[in-house]
């Protein structure tokens, strides 16, 4: 992951968090404007402030850099209910999942 992409990423997820940048910078403990550095290509977060920042938006670091998965902040919940569910309801879940996809 280039640069680049790692800062539309973070954007990305942040939004779909629905925090400002700022919000999202105070948060962590930063000056205001240190996400939006890092969004501007102007700066990179140290080994530890991206796992806070993964924390933050609850996701694994993992999940961040899986650019496939184009929502894992929305994911994570939704995968958290499915587990409480029975198999025969999974079932269900998955005949309209295949409904939606094709």
């Amino acid at each position: 992951m280039l640069e680049e992409d790692f800062s539309l990423r973070l954007a990305k997820l942040r939004m779909q968090k629905g925090v400002s940048a700022r919000d999202m910078s105070l948060s962590l403990g930063q000056n205001a404007g240190y996400i939006n550095s890092i969004e501007n290509g102007k700066a990179l977060p140290s080994m530890s402030l991206f796992f806070y920042i993964c924390d933050y938006l609850e996701i694994t670091p993992a999940a961040f850099f899986e650019t496939e998965d184009p929502a894992p902040v929305k994911m994570k919940p939704l995968v958290e209910k499915l587990r409480q569910l029975p198999a025969d309801r999974l079932d269900h879940i998955e005949t309209l999942v295949d409904d939606l996809l094709t």
